[in-house]
């Protein structure tokens, strides 16, 4: 990884954008009293942590445009690259309402914390309607911030409407995505086709791709260089959800921050189910599909890896990850041999794609 690019630095810069900017907010709100104050806690708490991909990708993209920003831009950048983080945080408090998760990141989920607060409180009516709503504004006044944000962020009027264009369509794909998502569980039925599908426009697109697109945009970026772009960040962002898919079922709940198999007991329709279900007995394919969505014992989660396991989808799935990554670094290698991409950028962005497609968290 290039020597000046320090990723604990960076999270601590974009944390510190974040944190300025909600401060802002709170005082803004502040004239409503304390009743917002769980609101804007639960804010902040979304906001804490993570490994803030989205924004280095984002602040990179820039960097494989414009190499050299000034600190007023190095300023405005961090700050626009904070605002994926915003978005992010937002997917995901609605995500885990859609899917009733209990936990994120090891702590309880929005809609839980929120329903435990009308509890403890003692106030009249369900607790869970009320955290499920709670949580769904938190979502939608994060999406706001989100916007704002990139929009306050400190570039002149033609770059910031060029990234809003990017930004308009990121949120669009995140959330047609997310219907996606929910219409094939709905179906119950699951063809790699159609996974794969919700792979792209879920996640990948607006994981890697798009936030790339965002810092490309504000510097100036020509179609050639965003085209550049698209062709590594584009199977880079498919393997990071694959790696995701993967987590979802076999990853380490003390690392991930989620019990374990939580995409089964959620009745995630994934690619990795796709390829079980195509892949085992007809047995094995129907004892998975029945599981699938239902409440799970450790014993039967772990039933059902090794049913995955066997049916070889677990193995077609790094495979995938590993051509798709090799595929969007084989772009990096040609848009920075032919100048279209700085040098200098592309080998952090080497190493991002790394960081982001084999992760144990």
């Amino acid at each position: 990884m290039n020597e000046t690019w320090d990723a604990d630095e960076f999270r601590s810069r974009v944390q510190g954008a974040l944190d300025n900017f909600l401060e802002t907010m709170s005082e803004r709100l502040a004239p409503l009293g304390d009743e917002v104050e769980p609101l804007l806690r639960r804010a902040r708490e979304s906001m804490s942590g993570g490994k803030r991909l989205r924004a280095a990708f984002c602040y990179w993209g820039y960097r494989a445009v414009r190499p050299f920003p000034s600190p007023a831009e190095e300023e405005s950048l961090v700050r626009a690259a904070a605002a994926l983080e915003l978005l992010q945080a937002s997917a995901l408090v609605h995500d885990d309402v859609i899917d009733d998760s209990d936990t994120r990141r090891g702590a309880p989920a929005a809609h839980r914390a929120f329903e435990a607060d009308h509890s403890a409180a003692g106030w009249p009516g369900r607790s869970r309607a009320y955290g499920d709503a709670a949580a769904v504004l938190l979502g939608d006044l994060l999406l706001t911030w989100s916007d704002e944000l990139l929009r306050t962020a400190g570039f002149g009027a033609p770059e910031t409407a060029a990234a809003l264009s990017v930004f308009d369509h990121t949120r669009s794909e995140v959330i047609a995505g997310q219907f996606l998502d929910i219409t094939v569980q709905a179906r119950g039925s699951a063809d790699v086709e159609a996974a794969m599908k919700v792979v792209r426009y879920k996640a990948a697109k607006y994981s890697v791709e798009r936030p790339l697109h965002v810092g490309a945009a504000l510097a100036g970026a020509s179609n050639e260089q965003i085209e550049a772009l698209t062709a590594y960040g584009l199977p880079v962002g498919e393997a990071f959800q694959l790696r995701d898919d993967l987590l979802g079922v076999f990853g380490d709940p003390s690392a991930t921050g989620k019990p374990a198999g939580d995409d089964l007991v959620e009745g995630k329709r994934t690619v990795l189910v796709a390829l079980a279900l195509a892949g085992s007995t007809p047995e094995d394919a129907d004892l998975l599909d029945q599981a699938l969505g239902q409440p799970l014992s450790v014993d039967q989660v772990a039933a059902l890896r090794a049913l995955i396991a066997d049916s070889g989808a677990e193995q077609q799935v790094e495979k995938s990850i590993t051509e798709l990554a090799d595929q969007g670094l084989t772009a990096l290698d040609e848009a920075k041999s032919s100048g279209v991409l700085d040098a200098n950028a592309a080998e952090v962005l080497r190493a991002l794609a790394t960081a982001a497609t084999q992760r144990t968290v």
